[in-house]
């Protein structure tokens, strides 16, 4: 007799909001190399500073790291133009490219704390097609946490935000995916740590049903509470 093998865990959804960042793309050397150059051209811990700035907007990232307001402004372009030069380096993480293959048009968008310009050269650079909604820092006036830009997005897909789901890899991200009161799909080892409805260990082998995703019991990290 042949193995028993455990069955797909189909994850209903109307749409699909992707994080971009550890999501779509494998932008993690390049993050970290980018705000290593920015933290010693300030003086900063290059240690410290990369352990802050993931899932945050750049300006709220330098806010939070910079005491004063009037280096700010110019310190969000350098780091803007340092993460754009070092894009080049930005793959697609695993299963991303088969997967967006699949999607119909309209049933996909990309909320990210970047802005449309870095957006645009992580995707670009991993190969990845920028769908007709992207919602990035540029369009929102509060980043995540706050749930603005999952409801922007939810919105131009004309999906209710319960029957949307969100895909996201760190904190900041599911906690606005549940903000804005969708299902949350956590990627990655660290989002076991997290609130997310469930969560993969990436998205290879994931497949579009129609009617939501179809995740192989293999990735499945955590799967949906009881009940």
């Amino acid at each position: 007799m042949g193995l028993d093998l455990a069955p797909d865990l189909h994850v209903p959804a109307r749409g699909l909001l992707f994080d971009n960042d550890g999501v779509l793309v494998d932008s993690l050397a390049a993050v970290e190399v980018s705000w290593a150059r920015w933290a010693r051209a300030h003086d900063l811990e290059p240690e410290h500073v990369v352990g802050q700035i993931h899932g945050r907007r750049a300006a709220d990232s330098v806010a939070l790291l910079l005491a004063d307001e009037d280096l700010r402004a110019a310190a969000v372009e350098q780091i803007e133009a340092f993460e754009i030069e070092d894009s080049d380096i930005c793959p697609a993480m695993p299963g991303v490219p088969a997967l967006l293959a699949m999607l119909p048009v309209g049933t996909w968008a990309v909320v990210t704390s970047g802005t449309r310009a870095l957006a645009t050269a992580r995707l670009r650079a991993a190969g990845i097609p920028l769908p007709e909604v992207v919602v990035t820092a540029d369009d929102v006036e509060v980043g995540k946490p706050d749930p603005a830009g999952y409801l922007a997005a939810a919105r131009a897909l004309g999906v209710d935000p319960a029957q949307a789901l969100v895909l996201e890899d760190s904190g900041s991200g599911i906690a606005a995916g549940r903000a804005a009161g969708c299902r949350v799909l956590g990627i990655g080892e660290a989002a076991l740590d997290s609130p997310a409805d469930l969560v993969v260990r990436d998205l290879a082998g994931a497949r579009w049903a129609g009617d939501g995703l179809l995740l192989p019991a293999a990735t499945v990290l955590r799967g949906p509470a009881a009940g």
